[in-house]
């Protein structure tokens, strides 16, 4: 009997170890009468196959993925003032980093790890994701921000001694400047910090710095599997930069998460956290497309080091003319 030939419709060539489990003979119903029809194994990608292009799994991870980093980054900050139990700036900054970290490892597969409408805004200019994914993005980080923060709230609420003082205390994580900027409550300057000017160029300035980093760490050239360490080391550090300032935003979904349980100035200042980032990813972006631009490449979409498993295939084998006796 001839053996099974490959046809340019099989997905890949037979698997050598044949057993009764993955390859079995018999006649077929409905051809030759001397056809056989033979299953033949081959193999294909492990796992359920989801469509990575789908929106709706994308949208869930975006707004998982910035669920984790505010319930992380904020449950941090609201304890952060106090001794022994907080851990000061530092810890805030780790718990952000850190939680970025772990999202983007987990997730960054899906749907590129934003976490941040600034980031997604600098992605689409840049030319990494389509325009059309923009708002959509923005509403799931929002949503997932929204979530996080009220979560948060409703744990505070629990504590007698916040009793009716609840949002003064989630005010702490808000992000302002002026009379609302940190570093005015320590620096002996009459409650006044730092003003709208200089907050805005903090903000604008260390959010591109972040979105260049996300850009140069995804970059297909570089080795994609240091990109969520290098992006939530640089996070936490810039931090910490803009913590005093600002108490340290460079993401408007964290921003707004903050402002929604916080006391009203908080809103009133928010749309700076918005246009900060927003124009400091801009520009990033349109910087590192002029300078750093990508190669064209083909195939972005092969994978490798997947597991494998067998499928049953069946085809249908003719006896060939027996060999003349001697």
């Amino acid at each position: 009997m001839s053996e099974p030939k490959d046809t340019p419709d099989t997905p890949g060539p037979p698997v050598p170890d044949e057993t009764p489990a993955t390859r079995q003979g018999h006649r077929s119903p409905t051809g030759p009468a001397d056809a056989v029809v033979e299953d033949v194994a081959y193999t294909i990608p492990a796992g359920r196959f989801v469509d990575s292009s789908a929106l709706l799994p994308r949208l869930g991870a975006e707004a998982f993925g910035t669920f984790l980093l505010v319930i992380a980054g904020l449950g941090v900050a609201l304890y952060s003032g106090f001794t022994g139990l907080g851990g000061g700036p530092l810890a805030v900054g780790l718990a952000f980093g850190l939680a970025y970290v772990a999202g983007a490892v987990a997730l960054g597969h899906v749907s590129g790890a934003h976490f941040n409408p600034a980031v997604t805004l600098g992605a689409a200019i840049a030319g990494r994701s389509p325009w059309r994914d923009v708002v959509p993005y923005w509403l799931a980080q929002l949503i997932g921000g929204a979530f996080a923060a009220a979560v948060l709230f409703v744990a505070l609420a629990s504590f007698p001694a916040l009793d009716g003082a609840e949002k003064t205390f989630f005010s702490t994580t808000a992000n302002g400047f002026g009379d609302h900027s940190p570093i005015g409550a320590v620096s002996g300057a009459g409650g006044s910090g730092f003003s709208l000017w200089g907050a805005l160029i903090i903000e604008a300035v260390l959010t591109a710095t972040f979105v260049g980093v996300v850009l140069g760490s995804t970059d297909r050239r570089s080795t994609k599997a240091h990109a969520p360490f290098s992006i939530g080391l640089v996070y936490t550090v810039l931090l910490l930069a803009a913590i005093p300032v600002t108490n340290g935003s460079l993401n408007p979904a964290r921003s707004t998460a903050a402002a929604i349980f916080s006391e009203g100035w908080a809103f009133g200042q928010l749309w700076l956290f918005w246009v900060a980032p927003l124009v400091g990813a801009a520009v990033a972006a349109l910087v590192y497309r002029a300078f750093v631009p990508e190669p064209v490449e083909d195939n972005l979409q092969q994978e490798d080091d997947v597991e494998e498993v067998d499928v049953i295939e069946e085809v249908d084998v003719v006896d060939g003319p027996e060999e003349p006796k001697a």
